[in-house]
C-alpha cells in the first residue's frame, strides 16, 4: 500500500497551531487588537509563564510583534503581525464549526 505523506508545510502549520493555548492567544489578540501581557493573561486564564513560552514562540514565527514603549515604567504590548491576522478566516471557522456542533458547555 503506497501511503501518501503529509505537506512538509500543512505539518509545520499545524504543529505551530496545536500547541496549547496558541489559538486562544491569537484569538484574544485579533478580537481585541493590541494588548499588554496581563489583559491576555486575564482574558484567557493562562499561567504567566506558559503565555510567556507561547508568545516567544510566536514572536519567533512571525505571527505576533512585541513592542516594548519606553515609558517609565516601561509599557510592552502584544499585536499580531500580517501573518498573525492571516489566521483569522481560520480561527473564525472554527468558531462556527463549535457553535454548530458543539453542545453548549456551563460555566
Amino acid at each position: 500500500m503506497n501511503q501518501k505523506s503529509l505537506c512538509p508545510r500543512f505539518e509545520k502549520a499545524m504543529s505551530i497551531l496545536s500547541q496549547r493555548w496558541t489559538g486562544l492567544i491569537i484569538y484574544q489578540l485579533l478580537s481585541g487588537g493590541p494588548q499588554r501581557f496581563s489583559t491576555i493573561e486575564s482574558a484567557i486564564n493562562i499561567s504567566g509563564r506558559v503565555l510567556s513560552e507561547r508568545l516567544k514562540e510566536l514572536e519567533q514565527e512571525g505571527i505576533v510583534k512585541r513592542e516594548v514603549y519606553p515609558e517609565t515604567p516601561v509599557r510592552i504590548e502584544y499585536s499580531l503581525t500580517d501573518k498573525g491576522r492571516a489566521l483569522e478566516p481560520i480561527l473564525k471557522t472554527i468558531e462556527k464549526w463549535g457553535q454548530d456542533w458543539l453542545p453548549v458547555m456551563e460555566e
